[in-house]
């Protein structure tokens, strides 16, 4: 297990002997992440990081359970030293607070209503040599099972000659997910598993790609369960873990069904923060 230290956070190091000067803010938001991953003693088993190519256009491509899941999995790149350019969802980079920084990292907006200028970015962008990270479920699982892939990260791999990084994230949705309100406990551990880099073959259809893509996913993301040192501490501790493996999670389709209703505008209704607040500090006083 890894666990962020002081010294991991001012390593002048920490991104190789000459980085780009363009990447200055990226490098800052790294190392302030750093300091939170060292105040809350998160313990990470990163494992694959030799996966990463050193030089070279490459697809991280991850399972999705967290809005946090992009801070973690750049941790598989850094010993490379490299900088994993995401893809989100456009409204991200229209916030005020959070769209100055993600496009001073030269992340890439994803319109998902016209998704050409996505696509055509992100393949510029391998072909320049950048690691891109993808999300193909394209949003947050709350079965905390995989979803069905989108085929772009292997269109975006066949058009621009470059390996798909297969990758799978956990326990990062026990932090901050969907649908739960954010718990602010230390010593979470945090797995991050990067598999061996799957080459489109000659001639191979993007779809052929995509099915070799879901099979080493399914695999990691299976490791990453089983493998993840915790378990609930109790039955209301369960909701973080797949039914399938005993938890009280949601099914993939109950799970599609709330996906459908807030698309819709039928959000279910959260508890008003003095609520949230109360019902916190009443945990922390029972354990």
């Amino acid at each position: 297990m890894y666990t962020a230290s002081w010294h991991d956070v001012v390593r002048r190091d920490l991104f190789g002997v000459h980085p780009d000067p363009r990447d200055r803010p990226y490098r800052l938001i790294i190392r302030l992440a750093l300091i939170v991953f060292r105040l809350f003693r998160f313990r990470f088993d990163v494992r694959g990081q030799e996966h990463v190519p050193a030089q070279g256009g490459a697809i991280l491509c991850s399972n999705h359970v967290s809005y946090l899941d992009f801070t973690f999995l750049g941790l598989g790149a850094l010993p490379q030293h490299r900088l994993v350019r995401f893809m989100a969802k456009a409204s991200v980079f229209d916030h005020r607070v959070s769209g100055p920084f993600m496009r001073a990292m030269q992340h890439i907006p994803v319109d998902r209503r016209a998704g050409t200028a996505a696509f055509e970015a992100a393949v510029r962008a391998l072909k320049d040599g950048q690691v891109i990270g993808v999300f193909p479920e394209a949003t947050i699982s709350s079965s905390f099972t995989l979803k069905d892939l989108k085929a772009g990260a292997a269109r975006m791999a066949v058009d621009a000659g470059v390996p798909i990084l297969p990758a799978a994230v956990w326990g990062g949705h026990r932090i901050f997910t969907k649908g739960r309100p954010v718990v602010f406990r230390r010593g979470i551990p945090i797995t991050v598993l990067i598999g061996e880099p799957l080459v489109p073959e000659p001639g191979e259809k993007v779809q052929a790609l995509l099915r070799r893509t879901r099979a080493a996913m399914e695999a990691l993301v299976a490791e990453a369960q089983r493998s993840y040192p915790d378990q609930p501490a109790g039955d209301d501790d369960r909701w973080w873990v797949p039914q399938t493996l005993g938890g009280t999670a949601p099914t993939l389709e109950e799970a599609a069904v709330r996906d459908v209703r807030q698309a819709a505008g039928h959000h279910v209704p959260r508890p008003h923060p003095v609520q949230r607040l109360r019902a916190l500090l009443g945990r922390r006083k029972g354990r």
